[in-house]
């Protein structure tokens, strides 16, 4: 039994390592129901939605998260946020069985959410909004609406679809596009006065769609039978092109910070509720980087407030954070010196790619913290910050996920401050 004990707690802390040196750590959201959607305004505030009807806040970058707003009867699927203080939240309800379209919407920055819309249709699956008056929500049965005065009042739009409708991406007010089953590709360029078909080359169940300028976007899917897919246009979806990553999983959610970098997450089972995986491209696609894999929950929304920063939600209340792009990661171990002084050492390799050395010393037990910064004294990275032990420690940065330049990085522990320069050459 004690040997059971001794293999169980070395899975646990091989897994968490490899978590946290994988650039990804987990967050408290307070609740451990179905996060399906989540969206950040900045890298502070932010909000995320459950399938239980409850919409957490953030204005803390995820340090804490808060309810505020919970309705068990309500199943919401998807969050946006035009600014701090307008979010609108979309879902449905049940009556009887029947499923009915809400669209929730504050205007206060959470402290209040009322109902502005109901749809005897079904499910609002995804929303977007381009600016805070212009927005566009899709559903089941080819559901789209529209709306140019913040969210207050919705028309519908014609799909010329009824498959159901789960993504909605759009680049401004006139340019957008929406996928759903069956391989749908919905386009308009008139602000979804019409909507016409693209071919997507399949019939996979299309989940997320993104796009960052008109002409350039990315789409994912897959779900049970149908195959996991990745396409990608760069003509404003006249034509897809299918990219392939190593993917054990169903993808659930896309999004792009710019051309090149992006994110995909998913998850399998019943609605993707394990083995989460999340992947990270730098070359628009071209290649795809598994960042995280076996996670025990499975993951379906993911968004970045710039190119280092951003959140994944999924099963059991998951909140994962990153602030370097889930790529860069550090990794410890003690020397056997035993220190008298204080000490931060020049690091090695100097210049470097893509990783460096960096070896410090304390006398006594301290709190160590020891930060990444660039020329502009921009925070980029947390290498170190706990309490350690009298010591002499070498610790390894990765940073493939950084760009060429300038570096320093700065010790402080007890009444001691060093920074010292290092070069980041590729």
């Amino acid at each position: 039994m004690k040997n059971l004990s001794i293999l169980f707690i070395a899975f646990l802390l091989i897994n968490f390592t490899t978590l946290a040196q994988e650039g990804w750590f987990e967050q408290t959201s307070g609740t451990s129901t179905f996060l399906h959607g989540v969206d950040f305004i900045d890298a502070n505030t932010g909000a995320a939605v459950s399938a239980d009807g409850i919409i957490l806040r953030t204005s803390n970058g995820g340090q804490t998260w808060e309810p505020q707003y919970s309705n068990s009867a309500t199943y919401l699927w998807d969050i946006c946020l035009p600014d701090a203080n307008t979010g609108i939240a979309v879902g449905y309800y049940l009556i009887g069985g029947d499923r009915y379209g809400i669209i929730l919407r504050t205007t206060n920055g959470g402290t209040t959410w009322d109902s502005v819309s109901s749809y005897n249709s079904g499910n609002i699956n995804d929303v977007c909004f381009t600016d805070a008056n212009i927005g566009t929500a899709v559903g089941v049965s080819g559901i789209i609406l529209r709306t140019s005065d913040g969210g207050l009042t919705w028309e519908s739009q014609s799909s010329g679809t009824y498959a159901s409708l789960w993504g909605v991406s759009f680049s401004d007010a006139n340019t957008g596009t929406a996928v759903g089953a069956g391989g749908t590709i919905r386009r308009t360029t008139d602000g979804g006065t019409t909507w016409y078909g693209q071919s997507s080359g399949g019939t996979s169940y299309l989940w997320s769609v993104c796009f960052t300028d008109a002409d350039t976007g990315t789409v994912v899917g897959g779900w049970g039978s149908y195959p996991t897919t990745i396409l990608r246009t760069i003509d404003g979806g006249a034509t897809w092109t299918t990219q392939s990553a190593d993917v054990t999983c169903e993808l659930k959610d896309v999004h792009f910070i710019n051309g090149n970098q992006g994110t995909m997450v998913g998850g399998l089972g019943m609605a993707g509720h394990y083995n989460g995986e999340i992947f990270r491209t730098n070359d628009g696609g071209l290649t795809w980087e598994k960042q995280l894999s076996n996670y025990p929950e499975g993951f379906w929304g993911v968004i970045f407030s710039d190119a280092m920063t951003g959140t994944v939600v999924g099963h059991d209340g998951t909140i994962l954070r990153t602030t370097n792009g889930g790529v860069s990661f550090v990794e410890e171990q003690e020397m056997d010196e035993i220190p008298t002084t204080y000490s931060l050492t020049n690091n090695f390799p100097n210049p470097f790619n893509p990783s460096t050395k960096i070896k410090y010393s304390i006398p006594q037990s301290s709190n160590v913290v020891i930060k990444v910064f660039d020329v502009l004294g921009n925070e980029i990275e947390t290498l170190v910050n706990e309490e350690k032990s009298l010591g002499t420690y070498e610790l390894t940065w990765y940073a493939e996920n950084l760009p060429s330049g300038i570096y320093f990085y700065r010790l402080k522990a007890s009444s001691f401050i060093d920074t010292k320069k290092m070069i980041l050459l590729k």
